[in-house]
């Protein structure tokens, strides 16, 4: 009793983070306290947000989305990839002015893709968005993703941290089939900006 009580309330902090992060209650949530327990559940959150926040902060939020992206890609899971790449698509909006390349709703069909081809498919992607520093991005992490290479400096630290930590929400997405939400990023709040990408995107269709 006494544990199911820590897993209600461990769910419940989770989601209200989640809520005040990106304004929707995240619906991988629940299947991590039921994987982990709700106190290490707690404790793997508090470890690994806020480097995952620094990450944001320094590698910046369109880089990191896209990592976080492809390496969700790499590891067949739906529900992060596209809470990753959709991020993506508003940050992109909101720099550019304009719709980014990839539909974060065709994402089911990346999952599965050996890493080549999804190399292929995100390099062009992002010279048709004329993101062409970005490239490197995409061999750092299928590369690490992978354990084809190692981290050699500070920056390649960080989406190593990216990958050992999305290997486990990538894990949990994946087993309890989680559909996707909503954009990852507090942009996802902004109510003017998200109903314009929508206006696009059913103009694009």
């Amino acid at each position: 009793m006494a544990e199911r009580g820590v897993d209600r309330f461990a769910v419940r902090v989770l989601e209200q983070v989640g809520a005040r992060l990106w304004g929707f209650p995240p619906r991988l949530m629940a299947p991590i306290v039921d994987r982990l327990g709700g106190a290490r559940a707690l404790g793997w959150f508090a470890r690994n947000m806020p480097r995952y926040e620094r990450t944001l902060r320094v590698l910046g939020p369109l880089r990191t989305h896209l990592v976080c992206g492809l390496i969700s890609l790499h590891n067949g899971c739906r529900y992060c990839s596209y809470g990753h790449l959709y991020a993506a698509e508003l940050v992109y909006l909101k720099e550019r002015g304009k719709l980014f390349p990839l539909d974060a709703r065709t994402v089911p069909e990346w999952i599965g893709l050996p890493p080549a081809e999804l190399r292929r498919r995100m390099v062009d992607v992002l010279r048709d968005a004329d993101l062409h520093s970005e490239m490197l991005w995409v061999d750092t992490a299928l590369g690490l993703a992978t354990g084809a290479q190692r981290p050699v400096d500070a920056q390649e630290a960080r989406v190593a941290h990216l990958v050992s930590m999305f290997r486990v929400l990538n894990d949990v997405g994946i087993a309890a089939a989680v559909e996707p939400d909503a954009a990852h990023d507090p942009l996802n709040k902004d109510e003017r900006l998200t109903a314009h990408h929508r206006e696009l995107r059913a103009t694009a269709a």
